[in-house]
C-alpha cells in the first residue's frame, strides 16, 4: 500500500508570509533524471523578474574535480551575480564522513548566500552517489533546516499516471516525516498525451504542473560524442562541435541503404576505410533537399589516404569529421551511452527549457506561494524580461532583412522558441536554413523570402514606382531598388505584410532607415523622425533623446522630439517627466542655445498641456534631488526626470555614451520614433541579446501604433 493517500489530505498549512522560509525555495526530486535543472532554471528566470537580488545554492555538489554543471548553468543566468565557491555547500564525501556535520555546514553556508540575496533557489542532489531513499531523506532534512518550502519534481518518463502518483505519494510522505513542506509538484518528462491525466491523478492540496518530454534537452553535442569515443577533429569547423546530435547511425552497410536512414542532426559512425561512404555522406550533406548532418565519426583507426583526404578537404565542408581508434562496437556503444544535458553553453537548450516552463507552469502562482515581495527597483534584467513578456502577450510580425548573419539566426531561434514574435527573414532560403541547421538552431517557424525574385518582388516594384512617380521613378529602376533587403523589408511594413522591421547588423544606419522616409513616412503632426535610448541604470530606466538622428534640431523639431519621446516612454511603462536640457536652469542665463530650449519647452506645453515638462534645466538638477531642491524646489520634474531631451546630437550622443561607460548602464536602442510604422536600426556590433531586445521593443511599438489606429477608427466611425 502506497502513501499516495496523503495527496488528498489538506493538513499542512503554508508558513507565515514573513518567515525566512518564504524567501527561498528548495527544488528536489526522489530520483535522478527528472529534468530538475529545467525546472530550476524556469523558477530562477521568473524570480529574477520580481526580485532584485536572486541567489542560487547547491547544498551537496557533485564530487570530483569537475565543477557542478547545474550550478554553473544557474550562475550563468543574467540575474545572478555570485561566485561559484560561495554557492556550494558540501560534497558527497563530506556527507559520507559525517552527515550531521555536513548538514551543519550546509545550513551555515546557505545563510552566507542568503545574506547577499532577497531570495534563493536551492537545488537538491542529483542521485549520482547515495541510494534513492537515503538521499531523499537527506534532502528533506536539508529543506527543513533551511526553512525552505519544497517544489517536488518527479519524472513521468515511461510511467502511467497512477505510477507517477505512487512516486509522489512516497516522496511527500518522506518530506512530511522530516518536517519539510511541499508547496508544489512538477511532473516532468511526461508523455504529451498523458499531461492532463497525470495532473488529475496528482490533484490535492499542493498545486500540480505537468511538463512534456522534450528529447532535444537530452541530446548530446557532437563535441560530447567526440570525447566519449576518444576522438579528435581532423576536418571541419570546431564551432560546429557544439551542435546537438539528434540521432546516431552506424554506416557499415551500402551507401544506398544508409542514405534512406539519414536525418537532420544525425552523426554517422563509419569505418575509416569506407571512403565510398565518407564521400557519399559529404555529398548528401551538401545537396539541397537532403538531411543536414551534425558530424561523421571515422572509427577503427583508419583514415583516407592522401589522395582521398585531399578530395575531402577540397569540398570545403564545415561538417566536423572525427577520427577515433576505437572499433565499431565500442564507438557505437560509447555514443549510445552519451547523454546530453542542459548547460550554459547551449542557448537553444536554454530557450527550449524556458519555453517549456513558461508554457506549462504557472510561474506567477508559484511565486505567489513563495510570497516574494516585488521590489520597487527596476533592474536592467527586469526591464528586458518585461519587454519580452509584453511582446509575447500580443505577437506581432517583424521582418529581419539580414537573414545571412549568424547573430540574426541565433536571435531568431531564441525569439521563435520563446514565442516573442512572428518572423520573416530575407535572403536565400536554402542557404539560410542550411546555415541555421549547421549552427544547431531551430528557425522552422520563420518565413524566408528572397527579395530578388518571386511575386512580391514585382508587386513591390510596381507599388514603389507609383509611390515615387513624382520623382520620375521607372519600373525598371524600381525593380533594382526593391531587390535591396532594406527596401524590400520596408515595403513589407509599408504595405502591411509585416508590423515592423529590425535591421542594421550588417548595414549602415542610412541603409536601414532611408527607405522608411520614402515609404512609411512620419506620423501626421510630427515633423521629424528622431530616436531615443532606453538607459537601464542599476535601479531604474531613463529615456534619452535624440542621441542618434538629428544633428541640430530647431525649437519646433525639439518640441516634436520631446513629445515623441514621452509617448515612447509611456509605451514602455515609464511615467514621462520631461527635462529639456541646457547649460542653464530656469531663468539663470540667456543666449541662442538656451532660448531654443526655452521656446521648445513652451511649444510642448501649448501642444500637450497634459505632459509634465521642465526646461531649460541642467542635467544635475534634472536627475539629483539634492541639487533640484536648491535650483528648482517647486518643480515636478527636477530631481525626478525620466525623459531627458538633449539640445543637439553632439551633446546627446556623447552623454549617453559617457553614462553608459562610466555607470555600467545598459543602453537599449536607438529606438526610432515618429514613423507611422516601426523600423529600428541595430548597431553593427550588436550581440544576440541586443537583437532580441530590439525585436521585442519593435513589436511593442507596433502594438501601440495598432491600438492608436483602432482607437482613431472607432472615434471617426
Amino acid at each position: 500500500m502506497t502513501e499516495s493517500v496523503h495527496l488528498a489530505e489538506p493538513e499542512a498549512a503554508a508558513p507565515p508570509a514573513a518567515t525566512a522560509a518564504a524567501r527561498s525555495i528548495y527544488i528536489t526530486s526522489p530520483e535522478g533524471d527528472t529534468g530538475k535543472s529545467t525546472v530550476a532554471l524556469g523558477v530562477l528566470d521568473h524570480l529574477t523578474r520580481k526580485a532584485q537580488r536572486v541567489g542560487v545554492f547547491r547544498p551537496v555538489a557533485r564530487s570530483g574535480d569537475a565543477r557542478d554543471y547545474v550550478l554553473e548553468l544557474l550562475l550563468a543566468h543574467d540575474g545572478v551575480d555570485l561566485a561559484y565557491e560561495l554557492c556550494v555547500g558540501v560534497t558527497y564525501e563530506q556527507v559520507h564522513e559525517d552527515p550531521e556535520q555536513a548538514l551543519a555546514d550546509i545550513v551555515a553556508k546557505y545563510h552566507e548566500v542568503a545574506r547577499h540575496c532577497d531570495v534563493v533557489v536551492v537545488v537538491g542532489t542529483d542521485y549520482t552517489d547515495v541510494a534513492g531513499p537515503t538521499e531523499l531523506y537527506y534532502n528533506a532534512r536539508i529543506a527543513a533546516n533551511l526553512g525552505a518550502p519544497v517544489l517536488l519534481v518527479v519524472s513521468g518518463d515511461g510511467r502511467s499516471p497512477d505510477e507517477v502518483r505512487q512516486v509522489v505519494g512516497v516522496a511527500i510522505g518522506e518530506m512530511r516525516t522530516h518536517h519539510a513542506q511541499v508547496i508544489g509538484i512538477v511532473a516532468n518528462r511526461c508523455a504529451t498525451a498523458d499531461l492532463a491525466r497525470v495532473r488529475a491523478a496528482l490533484s490535492g492540496p499542493a498545486p500540480v504542473w505537468t511538463i512534456p518530454e522534450e528529447p532535444f534537452l537530452f541530446a548530446p553535442t557532437v563535441g560530447a560524442l567526440m570525447t566519449a569515443v576518444e576522438g579528435r577533429l581532423v576536418i571541419g569547423d570546431e564551432e560546429l562541435l557544439s551542435r546537438e546530435t539528434l540521432d546516431v547511425q552506424v554506416g557499415a552497410m551500402s551507401f544506398e541503404h544508409l542514405l534512406d536512414r539519414l536525418s537532420d542532426g544525425a552523426v554517422v559512425i563509419t569505418p575509416g576505410d569506407r571512403y565510398d561512404i565518407l564521400l557519399g555522406l559529404l555529398t548528401a550533406h551538401a545537396a539541397n533537399g537532403f538531411p543536414s548532418l551534425a558530424g561523421i565519426i571515422l572509427n577503427g583507426g583508419y583514415y583516407p589516404p592522401a589522395s582521398v583526404a585531399r578530395l575531402v578537404e577540397s569540398l570545403g565542408q564545415r561538417l566536423p569529421i572525427i577520427r577515433t581508434d576505437l572499433g565499431t562496437f565500442r564507438t557505437a556503444s560509447a555514443a549510445a551511452l552519451t547523454r546530453g544535458r542542459l548547460s550554459a553553453d547551449s542557448q537553444r537548450k536554454i530557450d527550449t527549457a524556458l519555453a517549456l516552463f513558461e508554457n506549462h507552469v504557472d510561474g506567477a502562482a508559484l511565486l505567489n506561494a513563495l510570497d516574494v515581495p516585488r521590489t520597487e527597483v527596476v533592474t536592467p534584467l527586469m526591464f528586458e524580461y518585461n519587454l519580452l513578456d509584453r511582446a509575447r502577450a500580443d505577437r506581432r510580425h517583424i521582418v529581419m532583412p539580414e537573414g545571412a548573419d549568424d547573430r540574426i539566426l541565433r536571435a531568431a531561434s531564441s525569439l521563435l522558441q520563446r514565442q516573442v514574435a512572428d518572423l520573416t527573414l530575407l535572403g536565400d532560403e536554402v542557404a539560410i536554413r542550411t546555415r541555421a541547421t549547421e549552427l544547431g538552431l531551430n528557425i522552422d517557424e520563420a518565413k524566408i523570402i528572397d527579395p530578388r525574385s518571386g511575386a512580391l518582388h514585382e508587386q513591390f516594384a510596381k507599388a514603389y514606382t507609383a509611390l515615387r512617380a513624382h520623382k520620375g521613378m521607372t519600373l525598371e529602376r524600381a525593380r533594382e531598388i526593391v531587390a535591396s533587403v532594406s527596401y524590400f523589408g520596408t515595403m513589407m511594413v509599408g504595405l502591411g505584410l509585416a508590423d515592423g522591421m529590425v535591421s542594421g547588423a550588417m548595414h549602415t544606419t542610412a541603409h536601414t532607415i532611408k527607405p522608411s522616409f520614402e515609404i512609411i513616412k512620419t506620423i501626421p503632426g510630427v515633423s521629424v523622425v528622431s530616436s531615443v535610448f532606453l538607459m537601464c541604470m542599476t535601479d531604474r530606466v531613463l529615456v534619452y533623446g535624440d542621441c542618434a538622428v538629428n544633428p541640430d534640431p530647431t525649437a519646433e523639431q525639439l518640441a516634436d522630439i520631446a513629445i515623441s519621446s514621452a509617448e515612447t516612454a509611456a509605451q514602455f511603462g515609464i511615467e514621462p517627466r520631461i527635462a529639456m536640457l541646457s547649460y542653464s536652469t530656469g531663468e539663470s542665463a540667456g543666449g541662442a542655445d538656451v532660448d531654443k530650449v526655452r521656446t521648445a519647452t513652451e511649444l510642448v506645453r501649448s501642444r500637450r498641456p497634459d505632459l509634465i515638462i521642465e526646461g531649460p534645466i541642467q542635467y544635475d538638477a534634472a536627475v539629483d534631488a539634492s541639487v533640484a531642491a536648491t535650483k528648482m524646489p517647486d518643480s515636478l520634474v527636477a530631481g525626478r526626470a525620466t525623459v531627458f531631451i538633449f539640445p543637439d546630437l553632439n551633446t546627446g550622443n556623447n552623454t549617453y555614451k559617457a553614462v553608459q561607460r562610466s555607470s555600467g548602464a545598459i543602453a537599449i536602442g536607438p529606438i526610432l520614433q515618429g514613423l507611422r510604422k516601426p523600423v529600428n536600426d541595430l548597431s553593427r556590433g550588436a550581440n544576440v541579446q541586443d537583437i532580441v531586445n530590439t525585436v521585442a521593443f519593435t513589436a511593442i511599438q507596433a502594438q501601440a501604433l495598432r491600438a492608436q489606429s483602432q482607437h482613431t477608427l472607432e472615434q471617426t466611425s
